[in-house]
């Protein structure tokens, strides 16, 4: 299943991807499916049923019709881990890390699919990396690795956007600021339920720009894998459902 969040008039609301391109808004389908996708990915696999069924069962909407928001409109942390390929790694001319570099960007900074990247007047060396990003849906903390993907409601697709002249031109360093301008963390457009990706660890990863390829890899070239770094960040910090 693929879920979105669309805006309304009355605000943001989660909608379900038909495999024709339609939507379905899940909570006029079914009212007991939460209008907010937080609430709905942390009601767990019960939720997701019932909103795989509103989704079938709804009345479909044009996708086309839709402005299209954040998936996650309103994340309580954006947690991004750094130098997780070795070829990446390299390219920073530092060896791959023993242990997940994790940084963080502030939630302002995510935006949605098809809106537009904010080139900041206080940069000029905006850089792209396109991402996997998995969106936590039940919460916890200590969480073991065995169990790790059991807490992912889902994946979509993320560019972590970053002014290198920030990050590291600045004294010291800024990777916060320099990684968390207004509409740097650009997600989406759906996220593709974890039932539907049963192994994450073997997805490519493509970027273009103006239509050429700038990066290719697979997800099966991370130094560490989902799993490991979901139960590495819990042992520091509680995650919640709508984390990235």
């Amino acid at each position: 299943m693929r879920l979105i969040t669309y805006q309304s008039p009355t605000g943001p609301r989660a909608a379900g991807l038909n495999g024709d391109g339609s939507c379905v808004d899940l909570n006029s389908a079914d009212r007991r499916v939460p209008h907010c996708i937080k609430k709905l990915l942390g009601q767990g696999d019960a939720g997701l049923r019932l909103a795989a069924e509103a989704a079938r069962l709804g009345e479909p909407i044009a996708a086309e019709e839709l402005v299209l928001l954040p998936l996650v409109p309103n994340p309580e942390k954006v947690i991004c881990v750094g130098k997780n390929y070795a070829e990446h790694a390299r390219e920073t001319g530092s060896k791959p890390p023993d242990e997940p570099v994790f940084f963080s960007k502030f939630p302002s900074a995510v935006c949605g699919d098809g809106q537009p990247i904010l080139l900041p007047p206080e940069s000029n060396q905006v850089d792209y990396e396109a991402e996997l990003v998995a969106v936590i849906g039940r919460g916890g903390r200590n969480i073991a690795q065995s169990r790790a993907l059991e807490h992912v409601a889902g994946y979509c697709c993320g560019n972590d956007v970053s002014a290198r002249d920030w990050q590291k031109g600045k004294p010291g360093g800024q990777w916060l600021l320099g990684k968390s301008f207004d509409s740097f963390a650009p997600i989406g457009p759906a996220l593709v339920t974890a039932d539907d990706i049963p192994d994450p660890q073997c997805l490519d990863i493509k970027l273009r720009l103006n239509g050429r390829v700038m990066q290719q890899s697979n997800t099966r070239l991370m130094i560490f894998s989902v799993a490991e770094l979901i139960a590495y960040v819990s042992r520091v910090c509680t995650l919640s459902p709508g984390d990235l």
